[in-house]
C-alpha cells in the first residue's frame, strides 16, 4: 500500500525549523524551567464575556448542525466589519466562515490553484504555508524579501518570480516579523496581481494589533477586491485559539464554490462558537484593544531594553505579537543562537531560519508572557557576551 505524494512530501521533509521548539518541550516535561517565548498564544484566556456568550448559545441549544457557510447572523457581522473597516462593499455572499484561519487558507488555494499550478508566497513566512500549498497539490515557490529592507516585499521580485504562477500568499500585519505593509508595497504589490494575473491571498489575522502606522487591506485597492481573498480570524484578535472560528471574504461567485469545498470537508464551524464570535465582533474596539494591550506594553519595553545595548537589532515592529531580532553581530545563525541561549538560559526562542531563508541570522521573540521584558534582557546580555568574545577572536 502507497500514501500520497500529496500528504507524505507536505512539509517538505523534516520539522520544518522547529527543532529548537520541540527541544523546549521535552526540557519542560523533564521538569526543567523554561521562557517559552515560542508560539503566539496569548497569556490571558478567552475574555469571560464571550465563554458566556458561549455558553448560553450551548445551554440554548445551538450544538448541532449550524449553517455550512456559517450562520446569517455570524456572516452579516463579520460582512459589517469588513465594510467598516475598509470601505469596500460586503455582503454575507463574500463571507464564508471557517475553523480557524488555517483552514480559511487552505480553502483559498483550493479555490486558486489547479494541481501543478506554481503559487508563491513571502520568506519570512508562518510556518505552514508551503505545507498549505502543498496540501492543495500545488507548487510552493518562496520570493525572498531583505533585512535591509526591514522586510517589505520588492514588486520586482515578485514580478520576476511570478511567470506561470497563478496565486500570491501575503500576511500584513506579518508574522514572524511584525512588519506592517505599507500602502506604497501594497499597490506595488497589487500592480503585479493584475499584470500578471494573480489572486492574491491577503492573511489578515494580525490587523488588531497594529503599533505603529496603520492597516491596509489590499481588497480595499483599485480594482482588487475581484482577485483578492481575504483570511481573517478569531484567535489573534480575541484571544479564541482554541474556538476555531475564522473567514474567507471573497467576491460572491468565489464564496459559492468554497461552500461546495467546505460541505465536503469541515461541514461548518459549532453554532455556540459562532454565536460567541458574533458576541464578540459586536462588542467593538474596546475589547480588541483589552486583548492587544499587553503585546502594545512589551513592545514599549522591548524598544526600551533593545535601544540600551548594540549586540542586538530589532527589524522595526509595527504590529503582531513578535519580534525579529538580528542577531548577526554574535557571529551565530538564528539556529545556533536559539540553541545555545535555550541551553545556557532556559529560555526558548524561534530561530530565524524556522520561517525561511530570507531570515538567516535572526531569531523570532514572541511577546506573550509577562516575563517577557525579563527574558528580553538575559537574551541581549547573552548576546553581547558573545559579541565581545567575537570581537576578540
Amino acid at each position: 500500500m502507497k500514501l500520497s505524494h500529496r500528504i507524505t512530501h507536505l512539509t517538505g521533509g523534516g520539522s520544518d525549523g522547529w527543532d529548537v521548539f520541540y527541544r523546549a518541550r521535552r526540557m519542560i516535561s523533564e521538569g526543567v524551567a523554561v521562557t517559552e517565548l515560542t508560539i503566539g498564544e496569548h497569556d490571558i484566556g478567552t475574555h469571560p464575556s464571550i465563554l458566556d456568550a458561549m455558553n448560553a448559545s450551548a445551554v440554548g441549544g445551538h450544538t448541532g448542525y449550524a449553517m455550512v457557510p456559517g450562520t446569517a447572523l455570524l456572516r452579516d457581522t463579520v460582512a459589517a466589519r469588513v465594510q467598516t473597516r475598509t470601505g469596500v462593499p460586503t455582503t454575507r455572499d463574500n463571507v464564508l466562515i471557517t475553523p480557524g484561519g488555517q483552514a480559511a487558507l487552505f480553502a483559498a488555494h483550493s479555490a486558486a490553484c489547479d494541481y501543478g499550478d506554481t503559487a508563491l508566497y513571502l520568506d519570512p513566512y508562518y510556518a505552514t504555508y508551503p505545507g498549505t500549498i502543498r496540501g492543495v497539490g500545488a507548487i510552493a515557490k518562496a520570493v525572498r524579501t531583505r533585512a535591509e529592507d526591514a522586510f517589505q516585499p520588492r514588486a520586482a521580485d515578485i514580478d520576476a518570480a511570478a511567470h506561470g504562477a497563478v496565486s500570491l500568499l501575503i500576511n500584513t500585519p506579518n508574522n514572524p516579523t511584525g512588519v506592517i505593509y505599507s500602502r506604497e508595497t501594497l499597490e506595488s504589490i497589487a500592480e503585479v496581481c493584475k499584470r500578471r494575473d494573480l489572486w492574491l491571498i491577503s492573511d489578515e489575522v494580525y490587523d488588531t494589533q497594529v503599533w505603529e502606522g496603520g492597516h491596509v487591506s489590499p481588497r480595499a485597492l483599485p480594482d482588487m477586491a475581484e482577485r483578492t481573498l481575504v483570511v481573517g480570524s478569531m484567535s489573534k484578535s480575541h484571544a479564541m485559539t482554541g474556538s476555531r472560528c475564522g473567514w474567507i471574504v471573497a467576491p460572491a461567485e468565489v464564496i459559492g464554490h468554497l461552500i461546495n469545498l467546505a460541505t465536503h470537508t469541515t461541514y461548518g464551524v459549532p453554532g455556540f462558537i459562532q454565536d460567541a464570535a458574533s458576541f464578540a465582533l459586536s462588542s467593538g474596539r474596546e475589547l480588541e484593544d483589552e486583548i492587544s494591550e499587553p503585546f502594545r506594553r512589551r513592545r514599549a519595553l522591548a524598544s526600551g531594553i533593545l535601544g540600551r545595548q548594540n549586540a542586538v537589532t530589532m527589524i522595526p515592529s509595527q504590529g503582531a505579537m513578535y519580534l525579529m531580532l538580528d542577531i548577526r553581530a554574535t557571529g551565530l545563525t538564528g539556529e545556533a543562537f536559539a540553541n545555545a541561549l535555550l541551553d545556557s538560559h532556559h529560555i526558548a526562542v524561534m530561530p530565524g531560519e524556522s520561517f525561511g531563508r530570507a531570515a538567516a541570522g535572526h531569531v523570532r521573540v514572541a511577546m506573550t508572557i509577562e516575563a517577557f521584558a525579563a527574558a528580553l534582557s538575559t537574551l541581549c546580555q547573552f548576546a553581547s557576551v558573545l559579541s565581545e568574545q567575537r570581537a576578540f577572536e
